[in-house]
């Protein structure tokens, strides 16, 4: 409990139970005033008080600013702030999870996109509603992720899993809107961050009454919403369960659509809110549904006002969607470290296919296919008028110093992926593991981050010691955190999302800030192998040769880790040694995967799976056939990427995200292990 940490221990231990809550209520939100105060209370003092709120004259340049900016910006971030309040908490009672929220259910990703699809294809629908608009994408969106869900009882981590995952390919889908259509979409950035800047009144004019009767809908929903706790001996007292939830749900995502289709995605807030509500001591579902509010709009108005003070003195502007991200990531991992295992979680284990093929024949397919992907994408091109054709003889010493580099970055690129998520399925014994999900990828995206600040021009091998060590870094974390615990392997993917999720805010907040050096790790991050040289090229098939040979070494030692530490021990296993060489090589396959395909792609998640789909059941087979697929998915993912919108180039690492995403969807929802 942070807030009461920062009491002295006497003052805490002398107040009565009752007083505790409260007391850290009024601190929170005394600590939002004070920074308001000192942020608006010149300007304000300057202009004075029947000037700042009431119409200023066009001349009176100072009051413009207060009435029609800064006070409007504060009356928008209160508002804001209690609708995702009131957003996170209904979702979290009508789920009983407490991960749910609109940013971890992809309700946010989803009005984001349905809001950019409008914008393209029918700006006056936009005109007309951007609310309704952005209600269909985030009811869209949740829907799907319930219906992936469904079929595991609606875990926890299953459904925070779907949920981050519908998000990042519907960002991943914005982002080629944007690329496609970028002198129509030029603010989506910017928007999408979160930007709380007003120009005038209209936006809170219109979010106000609006929020009015949600707020009052979810007043009346009370005592409906406090009987789901009975679960099923709710419906003998004559509550329909369906149409509550379902109340419940809509109300939620009204909130956050209505806040979305105002100032853009807010990260993280509407599991923060709830969350504290619940750490500073409110259990009842009527004082969460009153404090969640406050705390929501207390937290955003304490972040926007410090924001602008930090503006203020350093000239960067930076989107408050973006910077309450860093503030609910942390919040999220302590949310998962404190959750229990589940039983239910606990059957995502492996399961035979009854199809089992043999190695030799199957990597012979595999290898086959891969050939005839290769030749495809040196052959493969399309002309002036856009038609397709085949590259002569004569031609391709002309196209190949172009497509050669590209080839090998996505080739290795999504081998070297494949083996790491084989690698790291079967090391953890979860088949829900992989380099994305348990943040080795936004780790070795920072271990990047920190040498393009820090060094003018880094060399390929510079870039790959600095991503390994990001990604080692990642995983020593994990380790810490799930060692010793019961639900070890679950443990450990709940703290790998939450670092992902925070690496990634991170990430956002430096691009955010117009660096070039930001600007050039968007455009990495992206995925585009079209700007890959020889030398990295080069570099990434010589690292995925290496680790490829060294893979078949690894098989006896996981398959012997798999019986557990104690059983391994006792076959001759150095347990701590193996296990730290085995995360060495996945961490540095990760890392060379990312410099050379980003870090948006499913391919550590997905090709493992299809490799245990096809019958590659066992360990060295399985880790020969994700390397193998992950080759052949990202070698269609830059064929899309080249050929779909010719002359311009796509960002392949993109293109494999929006390629693996359905099939990721289907792998899920069909619980293929």
């Amino acid at each position: 409990m942070p807030f009461r940490a920062a009491l002295p221990p006497s003052v805490t231990a002398r107040l009565p139970l009752s007083l505790r809550p409260l007391l850290l209520l009024v601190g929170l939100i005394v600590a939002a005033m004070a920074v308001a105060i000192v942020n608006l209370g010149p300007p304000i003092a300057d202009v004075g008080l029947a000037r700042a709120f009431t119409a200023p004259a066009l001349t009176d340049n100072a009051a413009i600013l207060v009435h029609y900016s800064l006070l409007p910006r504060t009356a928008i971030a209160l508002l804001c702030g209690a609708a995702l309040g009131l957003s996170g908490c209904l979702m979290q009672q009508v789920l009983r999870n407490p991960l749910a929220s609109p940013s971890t259910v992809g309700v946010e990703a989803g009005a984001q996109l349905a809001l950019a699809f409008a914008m393209l294809a029918t700006p006056v629908l936009g005109g007309i509603s951007r609310d309704f608009v952005a209600l269909a994408g985030g009811l869209v969106v949740m829907a799907l992720v319930f219906g992936a869900s469904a079929r595991f009882g609606f875990s926890p981590l299953i459904v925070m899993l779907t949920g981050l995952l519908a998000g990042l390919y519907a960002s991943a889908f914005v982002t080629i809107l944007a690329l496609l259509r970028e002198r129509y979409l030029p603010g989506l950035f910017l928007w999408g961050g979160g930007s709380l800047v007003q120009q005038d009144w209209r936006s809170v004019q219109t979010l106000l009454p609006r929020l009015g009767v949600v707020f009052l809908a979810a007043g009346l929903l009370v005592r409906p919403l406090r009987l789901l706790d009975l679960d099923e001996g709710a419906a003998s007292l004559g509550v329909r369960l369906a149409s509550v939830r379902a109340a419940g749900l809509g109300l939620a995502v009204l909130a956050s659509s209505f806040v979305v289709s105002a100032v853009g995605v807010i990260g993280f807030l509407g599991l923060a809110a709830p969350a504290l509500a619940r750490m500073m001591g409110f259990r009842r579902l009527g004082a969460r549904l009153i404090v969640a509010p406050v705390i929501g709009a207390a937290l955003l108005l304490l972040t926007d006002q410090t924001l602008q003070l930090a503006e203020a003195a350093s000239g960067l502007f930076l989107p408050t969607g973006a910077i309450t991200a860093l503030i609910g990531a942390p919040l999220l991992l302590v949310i998962m470290r404190s959750l229990k295992s589940e039983s239910r979680t606990a059957s995502l284990t492996h399961r035979a296919n009854t199809g089992s093929i043999s190695v030799p024949r199957g990597i012979m397919l595999l290898g086959a296919g891969s050939v005839l992907l290769v030749l495809a994408s040196l052959f493969v091109s399309r002309d002036l008028q856009g038609h397709f054709e085949i590259t002569g003889i004569d031609d391709l010493s002309i196209v190949l110093p172009f497509r050669v580099p590209r080839l090998l970055a996505a080739a290795c690129g999504g081998l070297l992926m494949g083996l790491a998520g084989s690698l790291l399925q079967q090391m953890t014994r979860n088949p829900m593991a992989s380099p994305e999900v348990l943040g080795l990828s936004s780790g070795a995206a920072c271990g990047l981050f920190v040498v393009l600040f820090f060094t003018d021009r880094p060399d390929a091998a510079t870039a790959t010691l600095a991503a390994t060590l990001g990604a080692l870094a990642v995983f020593a974390v994990l380790s810490l955190s799930s060692h010793g615990r019961s639900g070890a392997s679950e443990r450990m993917l709940y703290t790998g999302v939450a670092l992902g999720a925070l690496l990634t805010a991170l990430l956002s907040v430096v691009i955010a800030t117009g660096d070039p050096r930001a600007q050039l790790l968007l455009t990495w991050m992206s995925g585009a192998t079209a700007l890959v040289d020889v030398t990295t090229a080069g570099s990434g098939l010589a690292v995925a040769v290496i680790l490829l040979c060294l893979a078949p070494l690894a098989s006896r030692p996981l398959d012997l880790l798999g019986l557990g530490p104690v059983m391994a021990a006792a076959a001759g296993v150095s347990v701590g040694p193996v296990r730290f060489g085995l995360l060495t090589l996945a961490s540095l396959a990760t890392a060379t995967a990312t410099l050379l395909t980003g870090p948006l792609s499913f391919i550590g998640l997905m090709a493992p799976h299809l490799a245990r789909r096809i019958g590659f059941i066992r360990t060295r087979g399985n880790m020969l056939a994700s390397a193998m697929i992950g080759l052949c998915l990202m070698q269609v993912a830059d064929g899309i990427a080249r050929l779909v919108w010719f002359p311009w180039q796509l960002p392949t690492g993109i293109v494999a995200t929006l390629v693996g995403g359905p099939l990721l969807a289907v792998l899920l929802i069909r619980k293929i292990q």
